[in-house]
């Protein structure tokens, strides 16, 4: 459906945007136009992908505006097929503190898109709304929920543009996430900080995000509101999962919960489920078609209810541990993390990294079995196993690390005449020097 259209990314600049110049450059698109008010992050992402993809970085437009400017948003709007609505304001506490901007970019920056979108006849526009939409305590959410408000009230006006809104729950690693901010505070050595550990939250990757948004481009239909079915996890269990990803022992502050947030989050609410319409992994929500002309009475009998109820974050499938790691170990951004954490040595193999390293080559008397548990402890790190490999072999460690072993116990005993209770203790420490020089 996108060979040879012209789509159009508002707030393009952000995760979402470079999540869908990844996924459709080297598809046969025509044209992506990236409309932001940033004009750094504009020369950033354009600098960056004529590096990744320079044989179809032409393909990609830049256009500085502002979605609270209606003037801005038509000069990059002519020629338009399909527009991408993400500008936002999406930081739950600064909303807080100053909601008139949320209201200024998140409300009327809306209002404007999609009536520039009609005015000009562009084909479908996408808006991306939040869990926090449904059931809004904050000024974040209000204007959100507002937002998706404005979005149905425009589909009803018009039969030419397709007007849907995708609501969604936490994008990992996106802008704005928790998570970059616990990698940094890991790296430094400091507790991380977490704010409720009972707290749930829906979680889904930048691609999943943008397999929703064509979804919806697909299936949705004019006013319609489409819902993933996303799992969600504690906080406390997303933060564990990404302290053993990363292999060091961390402590959890808990800082309390912050201006604004909710225990839960949900996707839709108990009203909205009467009519909602089941589409395998997603929700299609469609959009009351009814004038303000109602009928003076209710004369078309009870209709049944849909048996699904509310649907938030403490009802859905809850992922252990385990399966966070699964879900963090598909995303980029954490995989460049980790590479990034096993290229650095000296960080990773720290006293307590030497320590098991000793402890497994010692107390496992296969000499096989302790090469596999050395190497099956740092198989999250990449680098570090291809700069060992690359000149300490497995066959070389069981060749030769016994006889050295040997070698130093009885250099121990014969020539520094140490007593044999102590030889123990000194083959231990021997095999830790050993570990240090040869890493």
């Amino acid at each position: 459906m996108f060979e040879n259209k012209t789509l159009l990314i508002t707030g393009g600049t952000g995760s979402f945007g470079n999540a869908v110049l990844n996924r459709f450059l080297k598809t046969d698109i025509g044209e992506i136009r990236v409309f932001s008010r940033d004009e750094k992050k504009q020369d950033d992402m354009r600098h960056e992908f004529q590096v990744k993809m320079p044989e179809v970085s032409d393909k990609v437009k830049f256009y500085i505006g502002d979605v609270r400017d209606i003037s801005s948003i038509k000069n990059a709007m002519h020629g338009v097929d399909y527009i991408f609505h993400a500008a936002a304001l999406k930081q739950v506490p600064s909303c807080e503190f100053f909601p008139m901007e949320a209201v200024r970019t998140n409300v009327i920056g809306t209002d404007n898109v999609l009536t520039a979108a009609i005015e000009l006849g562009v084909k479908s526009v996408i808006c991306l709304s939040t869990d926090k939409a449904a059931y809004p305590v904050n000024a974040m959410g209000i204007t959100k929920a507002l937002e998706e408000r404005i979005s149905v009230a425009k589909a009803r006006t018009t039969e030419t543009t397709k007007i849907c809104c995708t609501r969604y729950g936490n994008v990992l690693c996106s802008r704005g996430s928790v998570i970059p901010l616990w990698i940094d505070q890991i790296k430094q050595g400091i507790p991380i900080t977490i704010t409720e550990p009972t707290m749930t939250r829906f979680v889904m990757s930048l691609d999943e995000a943008v397999d929703l948004v064509l979804f919806a481009f697909k299936n949705g239909k004019n006013g319609d509101i489409l819902v993933q079915k996303a799992p969600a996890c504690t906080i406390e269990v997303l933060a564990k999962a990404l302290i053993e990803l990363i292999g060091i022992e961390t402590q959890i502050k808990v800082i309390g919960i912050r201006h604004g947030e909710k225990l839960y989050e949900t996707l839709l609410t108990n009203e909205e489920c009467s009519n909602a319409i089941d589409m395998g992994n997603f929700y299609r929500v469609p959009m009351d078609s009814r004038s303000l002309n109602y009928d003076k009475y209710f004369k078309d009998g009870d209709i049944e209810r849909n048996s699904l109820r509310e649907f938030n974050s403490n009802n859905t499938e809850l992922l252990n541990v385990d399966s966070v790691k699964e879900k963090l170990l598909k995303i980029d951004y954490i995989k460049e993390s980790l590479n990034a954490v096993g290229g650095n040595i000296k960080w990773i193999l720290r006293k307590k990294e030497y320590f098991f390293l000793w402890k497994v080559l010692w107390t496992e008397k296969n000499i096989t079995c302790r090469t596999d548990l050395i190497f099956q402890r740092h198989i999250k790190r990449q680098k570090v196993i291809k700069y060992c490999r690359s000149f300490i072999t497995e066959q070389w460690i069981a060749n030769w690390i016994p006889m050295l072993m040997k070698f130093i116990s009885s250099f121990w005993v014969h020539v520094l005449q140490f007593p044999i209770m102590k030889i123990n203790c000194l083959k231990k420490t021997s095999c830790l020097m050993l570990l240090i020089i040869i890493t």
